[in-house]
């Protein structure tokens, strides 16, 4: 008996090995592909493949800006589940009959010389012509969370707006891996507006289809964002107007009240800083640019402060 169950604990503990070492390799393997496909730096945190459940999983997933633009992340995508076609791999095709892709901050970023970043990726390139890695996904989903859009084209300090989305749309039949990754990156450019982007023309000959169900959008029509910060009233107070004088011009600066004004992107922007509870600092900003709402702006300056602090 006690040998049987020491042979069953080495059974068990080779099949844990090759579980960890198989999810390793393919991890590495999709990496690989995905940096080829997009032209720049990819990682990923976890990758877990299960033949039993014919599911992937795939956790903490960021692509990096291309070369020639400041250090960041593109795209952060928290977790990607799919369901395949066990059927199918085994033939060595691929077929996903569900893909749920999450991305939960989209960095659109324009350097000093007018390029946007997803527009210097291998997919927006110009190139000669190659045969698609083919695929086949019956539907995805796609969630959109919010979009940080920077613009250094007028000093290396960029003008930073955050634009809150959440929006998810249903795609199917997607047919290969170059159709799912435009995609993917092309939805947030169209969300923020920016109809101009060359990924966006790309995206525009994929030939997806939308899903009609299963939309939903959110645009807030306020024109303030509020957020409480882990740190002292005078640290935040200073490091906010620190952010709002490199951003515009102050109009206003009162420390002994907490408020802060100015004149970012044409838009008037005041920032009140308060006392909260448990020696946390809240702090409130309203942007407006003429009689209109401005919550991109207000948003961008809370990001930056909020990078500030850490």
């Amino acid at each position: 008996m006690k040998k049987f169950f020491i042979v069953l604990g080495v059974v068990v503990f080779l099949l844990a090995c090759i579980g960890i070492y198989k999810n390793l390799i393919m991890k590495s393997v999709v990496t690989r592909v995905a940096v080829r496909l997009i032209g720049t730096p990819v990682h990923m945190d976890k990758f877990s493949f299960s033949l039993l459940s014919s599911s992937i999983h795939i956790s903490g997933l960021k692509i990096y800006n291309p070369s020639g633009f400041p250090q960041g992340i593109l795209l952060s995508c928290p977790k990607i589940n799919v369901i395949y076609d066990r059927a199918a791999f085994f033939k060595q095709k691929l077929h996903f009959v569900f893909v749920e892709v999450e991305l939960n901050e989209v960095g659109l970023t324009k350097n000093k010389e007018g390029k946007l970043n997803v527009d210097s990726l291998a997919l927006a390139q110009p190139a000669k012509p190659s045969k698609p890695m083919p695929m086949q996904i019956d539907l995805l989903t796609l969630g959109i969370g919010r979009i940080v859009y920077k613009d250094y084209t007028n000093g290396t300090e960029p003008a930073v707006r955050v634009q809150d989305v959440n929006i998810h749309k249903s795609y199917k039949n997607i047919i290969s891996a170059e159709q799912l990754a435009v995609l993917i990156i092309s939805e947030p450019v169209k969300a923020a507006g920016i109809r101009a982007a060359e990924i966006y023309g790309v995206a525009m000959l994929t030939g997806v289809t939308v899903l009609p169900v299963g939309i939903a959008a959110t645009f807030l029509g306020k024109d303030s964002v509020r957020q409480t910060m882990d740190a002292s009233l005078e640290h935040v107070y200073e490091i906010s107007l620190e952010v709002v004088k490199r951003m515009g011009t102050i109009t206003k600066q009162d420390a002994t009240n907490g408020v802060i004004k100015a004149n970012i992107n044409g838009a008037m922007v005041a920032l009140i800083i308060r006392n909260g509870s448990n020696h946390k600092t809240e702090i409130s900003i309203s942007a407006r640019k003429y009689i209109f709402p401005k919550p991109d702006i207000a948003g961008g300056v809370l990001y930056q402060i909020s990078e500030k602090l850490g």
